[in-house]
């Protein structure tokens, strides 16, 4: 099983394919730059003793308007929800229909999970690249603003899923 580590400049992102050019191009030319900006936090999987990347996701924090989100998810709280956002989340082609991508989630939601016990966050918000993405978070909790492919899921529900 592959574990995440922080992307560094010894990991090679260059052949890193996931079949969405744009997540391709992120992880190459502008997660260094974010992670120097403190923009975001990169993540990656490597194979053993390897340092070619083949998964990664990203996390920010964020806020949300309470007016944005679906009634259920923003209920009770400020009119700025702290959040994290997950901001990118990919697996190479040569990982696809292994069942990895739920893992790679997992890792997401798990260091997202851990960060808010130091800094507090209510919400992981979602910006899906595409319906196909949109689908994906929806079966595992994440609720979408109808219309759109931003996807919401409280702290709570993701801890309380975690500790199952």
């Amino acid at each position: 099983m592959y574990h995440p580590q922080p992307l560094s400049r010894r990991h090679y992102t260059d052949s890193f394919d996931c079949g969405k050019e744009e997540l391709n191009v992120w992880l190459s030319k502008w997660a260094m730059q974010a992670e120097s900006n403190r923009t975001a936090r990169t993540f990656v999987w490597t194979p053993q003793e390897e340092d070619n990347v083949v998964a990664y996701y990203s996390l920010a924090g964020h806020l949300v308007q309470r007016s944005e989100t679906p009634t259920k998810v923003g209920r009770g709280g400020p009119n700025q929800i702290p959040s994290i956002i997950l901001g990118r989340l990919a697996l190479d082609r040569s990982l696809h229909g292994r069942g990895l991508g739920k893992h790679l989630l997992v890792n997401a939601l798990s260091a997202a999970v851990r960060s808010s016990h130091s800094v507090a966050a209510r919400l992981v918000v979602v910006d899906a690249i595409d319906e196909e993405a949109a689908l994906f978070y929806e079966k595992y909790g994440f609720t979408r603003i109808p219309g759109d492919t931003r996807l919401f899921r409280k702290m709570s529900s993701i801890e309380a899923d975690l500790t199952e």
